[in-house]
């Protein structure tokens, strides 16, 4: 009774496209037999070096007398991880091979006639075109994107990092857990790491709060009754997050700078003295909380603001009937309702802001600079720490540390609080 169920499958087993050319499906059973013999002429040429190199990442540095066969250990890696996620796919594709060519010789099995090339792909078009139509960007997000971040944590596990080891001169090396050892125990780094992320935790948290609470502050007073002009006050305030951000801080760079930037000018003129806003570590600090808030309120302001308008209008009316003041009404209606259906972007402002890198870099460039750090300044976070250890100082090893850190940071925070929010909770009841 699964005559042909076996034998399609038995010999899907044995190569690609043979159970479907068994089952009658030519064209299809063609397709994949190509797709093999690619795949496997493309193994027999790079397979074996790649297993080779992602374990030993080459063993020929360049040298003086040694101008062209030398081993590059980063371009090792990166042709390796690519055969390998290739193989992956080929692995994933074998596999839906025989589940293809056991499903349809089941079919016949039943007496079903199998589907000629035409309707296969009728078929595809009508169920299948959604699953068919995310293949292709699949497979760019799992090269363009996957396979960057599997490379950037593999790099944490070498010692890939100037002055020593620094290809094609000299070869990089797996080491293992001894950089996230130096990063979070040695103590020229351990200072550094601790410190900025504390900086870090602070400044997401004043961040975020500042810019959502005044962004609700901003939205209740132009939603208030008796207030004129109410397009226009939204019209004005929403200006700052109209204009290209890196204009305002940039300006903003400007007007505060100690030596020549006019907040100091005017304030010399009235006799006070200027400060430094952006060279002293405390009033950087401020600055850019500051700074940040002109940028962010707008942006919560309109958040809000769409909020308030879904809120009915009849909890209102039950409240004034119960003799509740405005702040009752505000805390027991308004800010209930605006929690539930802002907490979910609440918490991707957080995570934003731990990684709100044009705010830190184009403000201050992480300065002041901290003679106890190493290779970071005042206001740095780990991710323009980060930018400095790669594109400066060409400390990639630690810096993939710090990525895979901040990763961490990132998603533990945001799925366990996410999980936490009501607005997740009854999704999952509904569900």
């Amino acid at each position: 009774m699964s005559q042909h169920r076996n034998k399609a499958t038995i010999l899907s087993v044995l190569f690609m496209g043979l159970g479907q050319i068994y089952n009658r499906q030519f064209i299809k059973g063609l397709l994949f037999l190509a797709f093999e013999a690619v795949s496997i002429l493309y193994f027999i040429n790079n397979l074996s070096f790649a297993l080779w190199g992602i374990v030993t990442l080459g063993d020929t540095p360049r040298t003086s007398s040694n101008l062209h066969n030398y081993d590059h250990s980063i371009f090792i890696m990166i042709q390796s991880l690519i055969t390998l996620i290739y193989l992956v796919v080929f692995l994933i594709a074998y596999y839906f091979n025989i589940r293809d060519a056991r499903k349809i010789g089941n079919e016949r099995d039943c007496g079903k006639k199998p589907n000629n090339f035409k309707q296969s792909i009728r078929y595809v078009l009508d169920y299948k075109f959604a699953v068919t139509l995310l293949t292709l960007p699949a497979l760019g997000i799992l090269f363009f994107t996957v396979m960057p971040i599997i490379f950037m944590i593999m790099l944490a596990f070498t010692n890939y990092s100037a002055p020593k080891h620094i290809p094609p001169a000299m070869l990089v090396d797996w080491v293992g857990f001894d950089t996230f050892k130096n990063l979070l125990a040695l103590k020229s780094w351990s200072k550094t790491f601790y410190g900025i992320l504390t900086w870090t935790i602070i400044w997401a948290v004043l961040s975020t709060v500042t810019t959502y609470f005044g962004g609700m502050f901003v939205a209740l007073l132009i939603n208030q009754k008796g207030i004129k002009f109410k397009g226009f006050w939204r019209t004005i305030l929403i200006i700052p997050y109209a204009i290209p951000q890196i204009i305002s801080l940039l300006v903003m760079r400007n007007m505060f700078n100690g030596q020549f930037g006019p907040i100091n000018q005017y304030l010399n003129y009235f006799g006070i003295p200027g400060a430094p806003w952006l060279t002293h570590e405390t009033w950087a600090r401020a600055m850019v909380i500051l700074v940040n808030m002109w940028v962010g309120v707008p942006v919560s302001m309109l958040l809000i603001m769409g909020v308030l308008t879904t809120i009915p209008k009849d909890l209102y009316e039950a409240a004034d009937v119960d003799g509740a003041t405005g702040y009752q009404k505000f805390r027991i209606v308004t800010l209930p309702m605006i929690l539930f259906t802002t907490a979910p972007t609440l918490i991707t402002q957080f995570a934003g802001n731990i990684n709100n890198f044009n705010i830190i870099f184009l403000l201050t460039g992480g300065d002041p600079v901290k003679g106890t750090y190493q290779n970071a300044g005042a206001t740095d976070l780990l991710v323009t720490w980060l930018y400095k250890l790669t594109l400066t100082n060409n400390r990639y090893n630690m810096a993939s540390a710090i990525g895979i850190i901040i990763f961490l940071i990132i998603a533990s925070f945001s799925i366990y609080n996410y999980r936490r929010t009501k607005s997740f909770k009854e999704e999952d009841m509904i569900q």
